[in-house]
């Protein structure tokens, strides 16, 4: 099966238009973050998740870590997904649903030890999906995403034989890396940003190249 792209860090209409056009099966739409690239406004990602058609997954990237924070932050956007990009530190998934069941939930596990899987399994029963990232929410100002770098994907693929859900991998993804990730991974879908970005801005010349690869 081939796999699903999430195209992240989407900024505008015209972003995600290009991004669906090659391909994408998902778009993610950066809240606001401590650190990290391809923050936008609620408003602009309301805009964007209003435009784009089904079956089209919007994620919402939100740092929020209490339920009640999270909720409200979804009903200024109106995504079809959240992503959480830190821990549940407040409340629960069960909450979650209950408010707005119709929603996804996709937990962003950042890959850091063995420990990550243990925490990746506890997590999968919670939530739709995982998220596999190169994050450190350890640091002073925590680093949710957008890094650019690898982790070790043979953790990864623990999660990913363990999992009875489906399993997304990221950071550091690009059209040179994308087939060695695949067969040392075999995740459920890819999530990149800056793998198919210059100078910020998305690039089709990088977008058609990841795309070809990943699905050849």
């Amino acid at each position: 099966m081939a796999p699903r792209i999430k195209i992240c860090c989407i900024s505008s209409r015209d972003e995600a238009i290009m991004a669906m056009n090659f391909g994408a099966s998902a778009l993610g739409l950066v809240g606001n973050m401590p650190s990290g690239p391809g923050i936008i406004s609620d408003e602009l990602i309301f805009d964007i998740a209003r435009f784009v058609p089904p079956p089209i997954g919007t994620f919402l990237l939100t740092s929020e870590t209490g339920t009640e924070q999270i909720i409200s932050h979804h009903r200024k956007t109106n995504t079809n997904t959240i992503q959480l990009v830190d821990e549940l530190k407040e409340g629960s998934y069960f909450e979650i649903r209950k408010q707005i069941p119709s929603v996804k939930i996709v937990q962003v596990i950042h890959v850091r030890s063995e420990a990550s899987i243990e925490e990746a399994l506890a997590l999968s029963e919670h939530v739709d999906a995982l998220l596999l990232d190169s994050g450190n929410p350890a640091l002073d100002i925590k680093v949710l995403g957008g890094t650019g770098k690898i982790h070790d994907w043979s953790l990864s693929r623990k999660i990913v034989e363990q999992s009875n859900i489906p399993v997304f991998l990221a950071g550091g993804l690009h059209a040179g890396n994308v087939r060695e990730a695949l067969d040392k991974v075999q995740p459920f879908g890819l999530d990149l940003c800056s793998g198919v970005r210059t100078n910020k801005l998305l690039d089709p010349v990088k977008l058609e190249a990841f795309f070809k690869a990943a699905l050849s």
